[in-house]
């Protein structure tokens, strides 16, 4: 695949990934979400300030940018003529561009250049890239990330759990390509970094926990 070729892909993923969805729906409510809560623009703020439905629409935008950025956006974007006959479709170039989309979205969405590089925390996103790129393994990162909810409560503990699971499951679980393997455990380290602030507050004690079944008074 030509090196244009790549190039607008991780243009046209930074850009679909920084699309600052909890930002937005915020503001159109008149709150900069920004301010509130624990200031950050992702799902989880997003429904404790605005309520469940809003933070459900948040979540689920997110999560189509990571996966519209693997799919859709590397087949628009593949040069003309690719695969057509006379050519044969290398899959692993396809393969390499749907990785290379999927970092620059969740690259997006953590540092939206709409917002001074400050953004989410790529859980959604990420979620969203490996419904694309490897579902068994999302798989099982979404039922450690809901066992860790249900026991604890905390949405940080849960996120940060699911982003352990998700790199050990690509490396475990067939068909293994390196490169995927790799890039998932810098994610999933990117992941944990952007919970820096949550770990301190659990270490203190102050986090907030979510409430299943009533209003989040914490």
């Amino acid at each position: 695949m030509p090196i244009l070729g790549y190039v607008i892909i991780i243009v046209a993923a930074y850009l679909l990934g920084s699309i600052p969805t909890g930002f937005l729906v915020a503001r159109a409510k008149g709150i900069d979400i920004r301010t509130v809560g624990s200031g950050n623009i992702g799902a989880t703020n997003a429904m404790r300030v605005l309520g469940k439905p809003a933070g459900i629409f948040v979540l689920l935008i997110d999560t189509l940018k990571g996966y519209i950025a693997c799919g859709l956006l590397v087949v628009l974007f593949l040069p003309a003529g690719y695969g057509v006959s006379g050519r044969i479709l290398n899959v692993d170039d396809l393969e390499r561009a749907k990785i290379i989309a999927g970092i620059f979205a969740v690259l997006g969405h953590n540092y939206t250049c709409w917002l001074k590089f400050k953004g989410g925390k790529g859980i959604a996103t990420s979620a969203g890239v490996y419904l694309a790129l490897a579902p068994w393994a999302l798989l099982i990162a979404a039922v450690v990330f809901l066992l860790a909810l249900l026991a604890t409560r905390y949405a940080s503990v849960s996120s940060i759990s699911a982003a352990v699971a998700l790199p050990a499951a690509v490396w475990i679980l067939p068909p293994h390509n390196l490169l995927l393997g790799i890039v998932t455990t810098v994610l999933g380290a990117m992941a944990i970094y952007k919970h820096k602030n949550n770990i301190q507050r659990l270490v203190a004690g102050t986090e907030n926990r979510l409430q299943f079944g009533r209003k989040d008074t914490t």
